[in-house]
């Protein structure tokens, strides 16, 4: 998959693409499901298949000053779009210039002169330019002027619940990492660089790798069964997310215990997959009690990582 930044100076053969449209934080089914589309439309008119993404989000353009959850950095949703056969993806600086365009201005100079799009699939909730003055109705109208063709998704759901970011956070702020996998058609990760800790861990039996969370993330406290991605290749391993009550009550840093891994990891990049919640985050009256807990955790989380 090709990676283009920006709309502007964008190269001949890149041009004339049937192109999804979103921030696809997450991409998740919904966001697949318009990919798809993308992809479909594509191969019937025989161009490229493409997206058109945002970077950073436009909520972080806007409220700087907030921290805003986000469920995957740019890295990880190239890496997810590109599984899902796209032919290039079109990263858009989201900034001053473009917060400035108004609707009918994204369409003329990005869509159309910037990538010569031939097709465009959005979402029936798609809004944009300034002050999100465009919505689908006048992309539909604007592709009839233009000669270009619009499909406007309707909501993908389950049970009448739609696919949706915000839907998956809150999965998520509750633990619920099996429901947010659901929504997500794919096990929720986070990744970074294993710093050091306290090793309290090692002195119980338990030698854990710190992993800093991502600036807003927001996940339940407790423990959960995972996969640890070192160079690759994955381990099953047990993560705990808290406060450490029953020692310092400090700031939240997620602790993975790796089974059967023998290796420094410090200072490493990780990457940890959440697959299910065991329990949550409590203060024990001594360690002694603390450790009795963490093997029935630990044989826990193997009965669920070995089905």
């Amino acid at each position: 998959m090709h990676v283009v930044h920006g709309h502007k100076h964008v190269l001949p053969d890149y041009r004339g693409s049937a192109i999804a449209i979103g921030n696809f934080d997450g991409v998740h089914r919904g966001h697949r499901a318009l990919i798809a589309e993308a992809e479909g439309r594509a191969r019937e008119t025989n161009v490229q298949s493409a997206v058109l993404l945002f970077e950073p989000h436009p909520r972080e353009f806007f409220q700087p000053d907030e921290t805003h959850f986000r469920l995957t950095p740019l890295k990880r949703k190239i890496a997810l779009i590109e599984k899902l056969g796209i032919d290039i993806a079109f990263v858009e600086p989201f900034n001053a210039e473009l917060a400035a365009l108004t609707a009918e201005q994204f369409i003329e100079r990005v869509l159309v002169a910037g990538l010569g799009v031939s097709h465009v699939v959005i979402g029936y909730d798609f809004y944009f330019g300034h002050k999100r003055g465009g919505n689908p109705e006048l992309m539909v109208r604007a592709g009839e002027e233009l000669g270009f063709g619009v499909t406007v998704m309707p909501p993908i759901a389950e049970a009448g619940e739609p696919f949706s970011s915000s839907g998956i956070r809150l999965h998520l702020a509750q633990g619920d990492v099996k429901g947010a996998a659901h929504m997500l058609g794919a096990h929720w990760r986070v990744s970074g660089k294993v710093v050091g800790g306290a090793k309290r861990g090692t002195g119980m039996g338990y030698p854990t790798a710190n992993l800093p969370m991502p600036k807003g993330t927001t996940l339940g406290h407790g423990i959960y069964a995972v996969r640890a991605y070192v160079d690759g290749i994955p381990h099953d391993a047990a993560a705990y997310l808290g406060t450490r009550p029953t020692f310092d009550d400090g700031m939240p840093v997620l602790e993975v215990f790796l089974f059967d891994f023998n290796g420094d990891l410090y200072g490493r990049e990780m990457e940890v997959e959440f697959i299910d919640f065991i329990r949550g985050d409590r203060k024990f009256h001594s360690v002694e009690e603390l450790v009795a807990q963490m093997d029935e955790d630990i044989a826990k989380v193997r009965t669920v990582l070995a089905k």
